[in-house]
């Protein structure tokens, strides 16, 4: 492998090639110095060693706390105190372990560690628990035991996903009643609708155990336990099974890039110093999200983090994973108010090298395990490489989130008149991106649809979504929300880099937002739920949108429009009109509020032409103003075969040619 690669493919990075050698070399000896001489995977089992496991009739506990002076389990059989009969034995390299009689723990009972260091104690929840649970009227957590009959997968992983149709999800969100839904109630009611959409991917958020529900997930506890709000680790993985069976991927939208400060249920102050999992000081703590920055210097920590990355491939069957806050991972700074428009930003030492070899590490060991496992970075700052096959001198993510995207839309629909939406600006903004990097770009995702902010549907038709989403409620607010809805998903996704993505309930224009149970809410279930009936309901407009977005899904999926990179014919910012072709499909967006365009010609190659998707189509409450039956026939002009269109207002066609 020649790090000259990157270079190659992107010439920008020629006066950063020392760094950029420097630190894959940098990632290669951190590897060869943690392995020593064994696989990365095997160097990865840290789930099978720590935490509590039952090996030869006995129970055997292990934990690593350097600055332990004593770690006791304790429970009910110890009447919750510290009992010397139950004390742990120090071995080596700070590790603790106890050995304890079969009798002393069954399945589901509660017990926890408590920790004595110098000047101080505590309980703790090992770090590497597997089943926590919390105390309905306390909230407390507590570890878990689950010593069940190991579920039996029935079904095969699906093929590897090439280009990811992703559907975020919140499985305890995801009912219509105001409660906290479970990963069987997902599976039975809201699996079956993803299905029929036709995305490939589900993006489980939320999974890995978190204190705080209002959180969405991303204040992680504990690490490797499936939460318990939703159900049981066993239907987790028949959740995940049932997936499969039906030929969809699940992805967990893992966080590896900050803990909780909560330390009764976290790993802060596990062993009663600030350093042990995290950066002594300031660093260690996030300025912006409170909580705890890891030290991915630390072969303990990436030994920590890299066996949770094996732990969900190997015992839940995912199938890859969407790494949340990487920006937060890779700068000292965690790239709060930077504007990444100069390449000297990626390189001016405040990267935090040590994140980028975990990273790289991470990616490694994934595609190690499982050749068709995805890998997605979220990462906002557009560091170079990043979506690079390793053997390139990549980190070796698949893909990266086109994160612009959705900050493009919210600030045009916000700042702009219609009238005032440029034609060339869409075009540049949806297909701005390194295209030797697989991306996957969304209109928005569950941060535009959380309060504070509003989802693009909400946006559009604010408080006429109360009054006019009937049928038989004409309104020309609601029309021209429908009209740009469908739109911006479809321009989105046709100039995507690779792969797609759409939150839950944002294919039918869910109304409001999400607004977790809260004091300033009085604890209410009402705004974190999905409300399906609603494009359920034939009388109501949302049915329109959803059938949009099926039917854009499966021609994406139809036409492998991402096998060819989008080639521009027109962008006329005076008519507002964008046309491209991108796989033998031509797309042509009107994004004029008022004009439509009669016998609206552009090149094309000579043949007949049919449209294959008509957002004006009365299937997706659009006026019908063409005739989608006709066959459309290329004509001669000045040596130019020329393909004539009529594009009415706020409309988009996708036309094949006619065989």
């Amino acid at each position: 492998m020649r790090v000259s690669r990157l270079t190659e493919i992107d010439p920008f990075l020629i006066p950063f090639e020392r760094t950029i050698k420097r630190r894959f070399d940098e990632m290669q000896k951190k590897e060869k110095d943690i392995t020593g001489g064994m696989s990365l995977s095997d160097f990865a089992n840290g789930y099978l060693y720590f935490g509590l496991h039952h090996v030869n009739n006995n129970w055997v506990i292990r934990e690593w706390a350097p600055n332990a002076t004593n770690i006791y389990i304790i429970g009910e059989f110890s009447n919750w105190k510290p009992q010397q009969k139950y004390k742990l034995t120090k071995i080596e390299n700070g590790i603790w372990e106890g050995v304890f009689v079969n009798s002393l723990l069954n399945h589901l009972d509660l017990y926890k560690l408590y920790v004595e260091w110098n000047g101080g104690a505590g309980e703790r929840i090992p770090s590497y628990s597997q089943r926590v649970v919390f105390d309905d009227k306390t909230h407390i957590a507590t570890a878990q035991v689950w010593h069940k009959t190991k579920y039996k997968f029935k079904n095969k992983a699906p093929e590897a996903v090439k280009n990811p149709l992703i559907y975020e999800v919140h499985v305890g969100m995801s009912s219509e009643e105001l409660k906290i839904s479970t990963y069987n109630e997902f599976r039975h009611s809201i699996l079956p609708r993803i299905k029929k959409l036709g995305y490939n991917v589900i993006q489980l958020m939320a999974i890995q155990e978190h204190p705080y529900y209002g959180s969405f997930g991303y204040q992680v506890s504990n690490f490797f336990a499936p939460s318990s709000r939703f159900g049981t680790p066993d239907e987790l993985k028949h959740l995940i099974d049932a997936a499969h069976g039906e030929g969809i991927a699940v992805i967990l939208d893992i966080v590896h890039s900050h803990s909780v400060k909560n330390e009764n249920e976290g790993l802060s102050r596990f062993d009663g110093t600030e350093y042990q999992y995290f950066h002594k000081g300031e660093r260690g703590n996030h300025p912006v999200w409170d909580s705890r920055c890891f030290d991915y210097a630390k072969n303990e920590v990436i030994h920590f983090l890299l066996s949770n990355c094996k732990y969900w491939l190997e015992e839940y069957k995912f199938d890859g994973f969407r790494f949340d806050g990487v920006t937060s991972m890779i700068y000292t700074h965690h790239g709060l108010g930077i504007d990444f428009g100069d390449y000297r930003l990626y390189f001016d030492g405040n990267q935090d090298e040590d994140a980028l070899t975990y990273l790289y590490l991470a990616n490694k060991l994934i595609h190690s395990l499982n050749s068709k496992a995805v890998t997605i970075a979220e990462d906002v700052s557009g560091m170079p490489g990043m979506a690079i096959s390793q053997q390139l001198g990549g980190i070796g993510f698949d893909f990266r989130m086109s994160m612009g995207v959705a900050d493009f839309w919210s600030k045009i629909i916000n700042e702009r008149r219609d009238e005032d939406w440029i034609a060339g600006d869409i075009f540049f903004r949806m297909s701005e991106k390194r295209f030797e990097e697989n991306t996957v770009s969304y209109a928005e995702c569950h941060d535009q649809a959380m309060v504070g902010d509003k989802t693009i549907m909400f946006r559009l038709a604010d408080k006429e979504m109360y009054s006019s989403m009937s049928v038989f409620t004409p309104n020309i607010i609601i029309d021209r929300a429908i009209a740009l809805h469908k739109m911006i998903r479809l321009i989105t996704v046709s100039l995507a880099g690779g792969g797609y993505l759409n939150f839950m309930g944002n294919e039918f224009g869910h109304p409001e937002w999400i607004d977790f149970p809260r004091q300033g809410n009085s604890f209410s279930y009402y705004y974190a739920r999905r409300q399906w009936h609603l494009e359920d309901d034939k009388l109501l407009k949302y049915q329109y949108l959803r059938n949009f977005d099926e039917d854009m899904i499966k021609l994406v999926k139809t036409y492998g429009i991402f096998s060819k990179q989008p080639k521009q014919i027109v962008c006329n910012n005076s008519d507002q009109v964008i046309i491209f072709e991108r796989n033998s499909l031509f797309f042509a967006f009107n994004f004029s509020p008022e004009k439509s365009y009669t016998d609206y010609g552009f090149a094309a190659n000579k043949g007949k032409y049919q449209i294959i998707l008509d957002s004006d189509s009365e299937k997706y409450y659009g006026f019908k103003r063409n005739d989608d039956n006709i066959i459309h026939m290329t004509k001669r002009e000045d040596g130019i075969d020329m393909l004539k269109l009529y594009l009415p207002s706020r409309t988009a066609l996708v036309l094949t040619k006619f065989k």
